[in-house]
Formats: C-alpha cells, sequence, structure tokens
C-alpha cells in the first residue's frame, strides 16, 4: 500500500473509532452518535470518475461512476458512518474501474450528500437499480446498508448479480428467509469486529447456500478499511468468477 493510501485509511479509521459506542443493543448503528469520518461536501474529485446529483423519486442521489460502461457493474454501498467517499479516499473506486469493472457508488438516503428519501429502505434498491441502468450488479453492503440490501435479496434476486454483506445490519434477521436465495456471494467480517460477532459470518454464509467466507483476521467492523488490498483482491476475484 503507498504511503498516500496509507495515511488516507489512518483517517478513514480515525473518523470511525466512535463506532463502538455508538450502537443499540442489537447493534444497529445509531448514526446520530457516532462521528463521521467525512463531512458532507468533502468528496474529493475521482480521476476519470463522474460525480452527480441524480434526480430519484422526488428527491436527488448522490452518485459517483467510474470503469467502463460495458464492464461487469458493481454497486458500493456504506455504512452508517460513512459515505460515497469512504471508497474513493480507499481506493476503491480506481481499483475497481482499473480492473475494468463499471463501478457505481451512492450516498444512501440520509448520508453523505443525499437527503432523506420517501422510499423505505427496504424497496429503496429494487427501484433504483433500473434507473441506474444497472444489469444485476453485484452489491457491496457493509453494516448499515444491509438494511437496504438484504430486503432487495429476499425480494428481488433477479435484479442481483452477485452479493458481497460486510458484516451487514440485520443479517441475523433475515437468516430464515434466505434459503430460497440463489445468488453468488463472498461474506466478508472482521475477525476482531466488536459491533456484529464475527460467528454471524458463517451463519450467514450457510444461510445462503453455503457462500464463500472472506474473514480479516485483526480487522473490525469496517473490515475493508484495515486491509483494503486484500478486500479488493478478492473483491475483484469474486466478481469476475460470476457466470453472465
Amino acid at each position: 500500500m503507498s504511503g498516500a493510501r496509507r495515511a488516507a485509511v489512518g483517517v478513514l479509521l480515525a473518523g470511525w473509532l466512535p463506532l463502538a459506542a455508538g450502537c443499540d443493543g442489537d447493534g444497529e448503528v445509531q448514526a446520530d452518535e457516532v462521528q463521521p469520518a467525512f463531512q458532507a461536501g468533502s468528496t474529493a474529485a475521482v480521476e476519470g470518475a463522474t460525480v452527480r446529483a441524480m434526480e430519484f423519486r422526488g428527491s436527488n442521489l448522490h452518485v459517483i461512476t467510474a470503469g467502463p460502461d460495458d464492464g461487469r457493474p458493481v454497486l458500493l454501498l456504506h455504512g452508517a458512518s460513512f459515505h460515497s467517499g469512504t471508497w474513493q479516499e480507499l481506493g476503491t473506486i480506481d481499483t475497481l474501474a482499473a480492473a475494468g469493472l463499471r463501478v457505481v457508488a451512492i450516498d444512501l438516503p440520509g448520508y453523505g450528500k443525499s437527503p432523506e428519501s420517501s422510499v423505505p429502505s427496504g424497496d429503496y434498491l429494487a427501484a433504483l437499480i433500473p434507473e441506474l441502468g444497472l444489469d444485476r450488479p453485484v452489491i457491496v453492503s457493509p453494516s448499515m446498508s444491509g438494511r437496504f440490501s438484504l430486503p432487495l435479496l429476499v425480494g428481488h434476486q433477479d435484479l442481483v448479480g452477485g452479493y458481497v454483506p460486510v458484516a451487514p445490519a440485520g443479517a441475523t434477521q433475515y437468516l430464515s428467509q434466505l434459503s430460497d436465495v440463489h445468488v453468488p456471494a463472498l461474506v466478508v467480517w472482521g475477525g476482531e469486529d466488536r459491533i456484529f460477532p464475527p460467528d454471524n459470518a458463517q451463519l450467514l454464509a450457510d444461510a445462503l447456500g453455503g457462500a464463500e467466507v472472506l474473514m480479516l483476521e485483526g480487522a473490525r467492523h469496517p473490515a475493508y478499511l484495515d486491509q483494503p488490498d486484500v478486500f479488493h483482491a478478492r473483491l475483484i476475484a469474486f466478481t469476475m468468477g460470476i457466470e453472465r
């Protein structure tokens, strides 16, 4: 990892540290109790990427896109104390785009530069994915964003080409509903996650029909911040390995 990238990861981790104190009894992150790693409006431009606000169901949505138009699509969501800028600073957008993937990162409603939406979280992605013009994207879903991605997986798996949950919120509540889901999945967890127990990784993988587990030993809840190079390599390999 370059010195600049290492410094960026340090800033991200410093901003995340209060998370452990900002959870309710179910481990659900309370965004108003944490110090965001980024402030809304701090997003820097990504070389070769398009940063825009699109109108969606009566509200604006902040979107970053990069990579070839015909590349396999990857939709990057985020946790409660982060937004699309996290993937910029970590180098994820550039790394995936350089691998030939079509990358779309969004600020979920009420986070970053996206205001609240009238569309319920459980219906949001099913309505949004066609509007983004994405054909069965691989969905990367850390922590809080599980509230958006798990309902999509259960109700609209036909819209999902692959699923990469990173210690997603609500995982244990959805276990019994995942038996009919047949989507390639890579379950990512930090071995030192203090928010959601690492044992949940295998429970989720089993519920998803024996999905692959990437346990990042020594990593905390936002495991991709602690081991970005490993995370990027495995994400790219997983995405490229999915039959179209």
